[in-house]
This record gives C-alpha cells, structure tokens and sequence, in this order.
C-alpha cells in the first residue's frame, strides 16, 4: 500500500491508494478505501450533468452506501482513477494562427474550440508552475525565490511532457511599497534582500514546434496566491510608461504599482541588476533573433493570472513598441505577440488599450464572474463609460483612476461547475486552478459542464476550500510535510539545506543554446 501525505507537486494526488506495484504490473486491493468515495463523489458529480450517472445508478450524489461503494469500485478504477487527467494533444499545423488569435478567436470562443480548450489550459498550466515552485514560507531563507533551478523546473512539477524546457528565470523588485505582494525571509542571512522570482522563459522542444506549427516562445509571469491583501496596495494611480517604448506618448498610461515591478533594479543587488523588463527583453530578443535566422516561423506567447496578468501584458506592449517580434532576416513579417491571462486586473487607462490593439497584441482574457481581481482597478471608471465618452468628451480620459481592459473575454461561471460550492469565497474564486477547472468544463454559454472534462478536480482545493464538502477532498492540501522541517541527526527539527543544485545564484540567470 502507497500512502502519500507529502506533496511535492501539483500533479501527485493527496489521496491513499491501495495498490501495489511489482515491475510494472499494478495490484489493486478489494477493499474499497476512502481515496474510492472520493473518486466516486467526484465521478458522480462529473456525469450529474449530462445525466449519465452510471447509467442512473446512485444518483444522489451525497450518499453512498458501503455495498454502493462496492458495487461500483471496478468501474471506478475503469472509468476514473484511470483515465488521463490531460486532453489528448491535436497538431495544430497551418491554422495555429487562427488558434492564437489572429482574428480575434472569431467564432472559436462560444461555443469553445476544443484545441483552443487545451492549448489555453496549457498556458494557464504554466502560469500555475510559477505558484507550485514560489518558495511561500517565511521560515526559510530562500523565501521568495523558486524551489528549483530552470533545468528541472517542469520535471519536479510533472510538466515534462509539454514539449518545452525553460532558458531563463525572470526576476523583479519594487520601488513602490507592496508588502503583501513580495514574500520576504525572516531569516538574518536570506538569499536576497529585495528581489523575488517572478517567472520564467521556455522554449518549445522540436517536436513540440512540429504539433504548433511554430516555434513558441512562452513567458510565464508570476502573480499572487489566493489572498487578496496586494489590492489594498493599489493606488488607482496612473503613470506614463516612459521608456517601454515611447517615452514622448505621455497618454499612455498604466498604473504605478505595476510599473515598478516591471521596471525597478538597482546595482546594490544581486538579482535586479536589470529589471524584470530588461531581463524578459534580452532573452526574448536572443531567441526571436536564433530562431527566425533559422527560417522558423516563431510566436511569442505570454501567460499570467492575477497580478502577473499586469507584468504580461506591459511585456508584450513592450515588445511590440520596440519592434522586437520582427524576423531576423525579414523585418516587414511580425512574429505574433499573444497574451493570455487569468483573472488579471485592469493595467492601464484607454490610451493604452488603444496602443495595444494598434501595434497588433492579441490579448484573451479569462474571466470568473464572480472574481472580483479583474473588476479592478478602475471599480467606477473604466470601459463601462464609453457610451458616455460622446457627452463627457475626453474628461473620463483625462481623470486619473480612469482604467480599460484590453483584449477578447471569455468569462466563465462558477454556478456552472457541479464541484464547487454554492457561496464560494472571494479568494476561491480567484485561484487558478478554479480557473481551469472551470475552463476544462467549459463548452458554451448555453450548455452545462461537460462531463468529459479530464483534469483532476482534487488540484481545485490544492490551495482553496472551493469545493463541495461531499467530495471529500480537504481544503489547502497542497503543503510540505512537516511544513518542510526534516529531523537531522541528532533528532532535532530543523529547516533543510536545499539541493546545490537548487539553491539560487545569479550566476544561474543564463540561458542555453540550442
């Protein structure tokens, strides 16, 4: 018998298995465990929607009998335990423009294109990396830092199989005050002072390019947990964006806070010194240049939730401003700038919308309804008031907390998943992991959860208390054992020594080759 209790990763499962394994043949034990109720609940949950449950047996889905759990544990192992928790990959081949939004996701959004399903689950998976990796506990001293170093970062998140290898951390610091943002060491001697990881640069493997038809370079921008406290650091005070690429267009504006992270750095330190800009701006430029010398068709994607969405979305502004995505033997053919993001806020005010959608970014944004992250800032003043802008001329422009959102939406509804609790909490409802659990279910505005959506539903409570208590699967699961104290050996408890290979450098900041 397995009995897992540490979870290292966003993929292992918090629950007991009865099984054993000798070679590669897995023995399953008779007896019915509650990993099996578990699975059971959620199986019953799945198929309550389109009114399948086994074929309308034990339709109440809050009581199961132990003969029930019996009688249904075969089937169980068959229908869920083992079956893939991902969507079979679909080559995208010469319509992966259409996939990334070269007409805007024109009718592939409602009801939503099953490859453009995965590909932005994909995406949001990415984003979810920068969280499972983010070093959280102020206990130790490489809080704020990642866990791993960037060649085994998709391996020890069991993301290996995505078909790309990560070529550069990203990191950023703040001028601006934003304490509930940045996590911070406790220790008297932390890996750094001022500087946090805030996401990474991959790199599509050759084999991945063939499915996409391109060569995708991807960035994975950092946002923040489910609490909501960094809201209260928002200002609403809008800033030109000066040197991101036109630093005459005193309109364009973004809000402050965001615009430090993105560009604050200072020599005294050893991660910033260049800024998250500078050092997102190097790599992407390096690699559009190699690989588009190669004659290869590149993209340049961006992916975000939250606060990162604010990050991404200056990023690829700022790559098209510079005219950064262009061929390296042909400048007239842009390589595409596409951002997706989750449950992002809004950035900056109509100005730079219109700045966005001009230099050609493509921009969809997921949204929950029920978040209320993306509602700001800009609460009362934002692409709500166009229909006055006729009668109130530019003044709704000019005021300083005046905000719009740029990009297609794609809003999801949280009533609509069979999984998750009636009255969800604030902060539940701006995880991720909801997100994508509501994405994976998502096929039209007009039809219920698809019962054949595949990604595990335990991953929604791996950070939240969002699911239905019948389910059986706890809230905030997703931890260290023993909140990462080992016992040395002299049997006291204490905070461990990390892998050389994982302790962070900035001699580590460099990129491969390929």
């Amino acid at each position: 018998m397995i009995q897992s209790a540490y979870i290292p990763n966003n993929r292992t499962p918090f629950v007991r298995t009865n099984c054993t394994t000798a070679g590669n043949t897995k023995v399953k034990s008779s007896r019915v465990s509650s990993s099996s109720s578990t699975n059971l609940r959620i199986l019953a949950a799945r198929n309550r929607s389109s009114k399948s449950l086994l074929n309308g047996e034990a339709a109440q889905t809050n009581r199961f009998s132990p003969v029930e759990l019996q009688k249904f544990a075969r089937r169980l192992e068959e229908v869920y335990r083992n079956s893939p928790t991902v969507s079979p990959k679909e080559d995208l081949g010469h319509d992966w423009r259409k996939y990334q939004g070269s007409n805007n996701w024109e009718g592939l959004l409602d009801p939503l294109s099953p490859k453009l399903r995965r590909e932005i689950v994909k995406y949001g998976e990415f984003a979810q990396a920068t969280y499972d990796a983010f070093d959280f506990d102020a206990h130790s001293k490489y809080c704020g830092s990642c866990r791993y170093n960037r060649q085994r970062l998709l391996e020890k998140l069991h993301l290996q199989n995505t078909g790309y290898r990560v070529s550069k951390y990203l990191y950023a610091m703040s001028d601006v005050h934003m304490p509930k943002f940045f996590g911070r060491s406790n220790s008297m001697d932390p890996w750094s002072k001022g500087s946090n990881w805030m996401g990474y640069v991959a790199v599509s493997t050759d084999e991945e390019t063939k499915r996409l038809g391109r060569r995708d370079i991807m960035v994975a921008w950092r946002g923040t947990v489910t609490q909501l406290e960094w809201m209260e650091n928002l200002r609403d005070i809008l800033h030109p964006v000066g040197d991101l690429g036109c630093s005459e267009c005193t309109a364009i504006k973004v809000e402050r806070g965001f615009l430090s992270i993105y560009t604050s750095k200072n020599d005294a330190t050893r991660y910033n010194k260049h800024s998250a800009s500078e050092q997102g701006m190097d790599e992407i430029r390096r690699l559009v240049a190699l690989y588009t010398g190669r004659g290869e068709e590149v993209s340049i994607s961006i992916c975000w939730h939250s606060l990162g969405g604010a990050l991404a979305l200056l990023n690829a502004f700022e790559i098209a401003a510079k005219g950064m995505n262009v061929h390296a033997n042909d400048p007239t053919p842009k390589v595409p700038v596409i951002v997706f993001s989750f449950g992002a806020p809004r950035v900056g005010n109509g100005a730079f919308k219109d700045a966005v959608e001009e230099l050609g970014v493509k921009v969809l944004r997921v949204v929950g309804k029920q978040d209320v992250v993306p509602k700001m800032p800009g609460i009362l003043f934002n692409e709500g008031m166009e229909k006055y802008e006729k009668v109130m001329g530019r003044m709704l422009e000019s005021l300083p907390w005046s905000y719009k959102h740029v990009g297609v939406e794609l809003g999801l509804e949280i009533k609509k998943s069979p999984f998750l609790k009636s009255n969800p909490d604030l902060a539940g409802c701006h995880n991720l992991e909801v997100y994508l659990d509501l994405l994976d279910g998502f096929e039209s505005s007009t039809v219920p959860f698809r019962s054949e959506a595949r990604r595990d539903v335990a991953l929604v409570n791996k950070a939240s208390d969002m699911l239905r208590k019948d389910l059986m699967v706890p809230s905030n699961w997703h931890q260290l054992e023993n909140k990462g104290l080992v016992c040395n050996c002299y049997g006291r408890w204490v905070q461990p020594e990390r892998d050389v290979d994982d302790v962070p450098s900035p001699h580590g900041l460099g990129n491969f080759s390929s």
